[in-house]
């Protein structure tokens, strides 16, 4: 079988950490030929979808050991399955990329949906599950956020549409930065962004459920590095291992028929205590920190699950 995969640049990922090379090696185990291509490179013609693409082998079982063919235009209609796997910004190349891909014809499989991904950003899919979210702002005003900040003290503000712990800060209304962070937020960004009540437990760490076709397979805890509430891998948080509490799976069963139906088959969740506060759709990670941690191989189950 043919097998693409959308990602940012190869060069870019690091192969210690990085979720998509993983998969593209348990593609390879299984015979499959696998390519890979930017969301830049794509061009509708002639009715079809076609994309400037390499070929990536691995030499040996170690993530670096890849070597990356000559470029060349593959019609898209010719894979069997595409994983759409490069990160955020969720911008207006994102969102184009998804709209292509949406002209493939159906005999192409996509991982997720490019319907399913254009419909549900991470920080906004949450929304409709509010009773197991903390309380949440969506907004770009001030005063909106003054008000917020009267009822909870404390809050995290960050980016609708960021990822990996980039650009999140800690709110506080004696802090003498409150008015600074604000206003950094409405000059540099021209959505709106979110403020989030700040939930303690986050010292404890939070904990990553990967969901495949619906169902919880593996979770970890991320713990936040000394003097950071983070604890996002990419910012330094600490992965531990930890086993799916009943209100882990309680959020899991909420949130299933959702998923299925918008076709999310790959999905990673964030908890905080009780709380459901991130649906990641994009790209979600931590696959190999599973691996090492609960001898859990969430790339393998990709592949079975898709193989049935």
């Amino acid at each position: 079988m043919k097998y693409g995969f959308q990602i940012d640049p190869v060069h870019t990922l690091n192969y210690a950490t990085d979720s998509t090379l993983p998969m593209i090696f348990e593609s390879q185990k299984r015979k499959n030929r696998n390519f890979i291509f930017s969301p830049s490179s794509l061009t509708f013609k002639k009715n079809t979808l076609y994309a400037s693409v390499n070929e990536i082998k691995f030499k040996n079982s170690k993530l670096n050991s890849y070597t990356i063919g000559n470029k060349k235009i593959l019609n898209l209609n010719s894979l069997n399955y595409i994983f759409i796997r490069q990160d955020p910004p969720y911008n207006m190349e994102y969102i184009s990329s998804m709209h292509l891909l949406e002209q493939l014809d159906p005999i192409t499989k996509l991982v997720n949906s490019p319907a399913g991904i254009r419909n549900t950003p991470e920080k906004i899919l949450m929304l409709k599950f509010k009773d197991i979210i903390p309380p949440t702002l969506i907004t770009r005003s001030k005063y909106e956020i003054g008000l917020f900040m009267n009822n909870h003290k404390k809050s995290v503000i960050k980016p609708l549409y960021g990822n990996g712990g980039q650009g999140i800060f800690l709110l506080e209304k004696n802090d003498k930065n409150y008015n600074q962070i604000i206003e950094k937020f409405i000059d540099e960004e021209n959505t709106p962004f979110i403020v989030q009540k700040f939930l303690p437990e986050i010292k404890k760490g939070d904990k990553r459920i990967i969901l495949i076709n619906g169902e919880p397979v593996a979770a970890l805890k991320r713990i936040p590095k000394k003097n950071d509430f983070r604890s996002n891998i990419h910012v330094g948080g600490k992965a531990e291992a930890v086993r799916l509490s009943k209100n882990d799976r309680k959020i899991c069963s909420i949130i299933k028929e959702t998923l299925i139906s918008e076709k999310l088959f790959f999905v990673g969740i964030d908890v905080i205590g009780n709380y459901l506060t991130e649906i990641n759709v994009t790209s979600p990670t931590c696959i190999q920190e599973i691996k090492k941690l609960h001898k859990i191989d969430v790339a393998k189950i990709i592949f079975d699950k898709l193989d049935e």
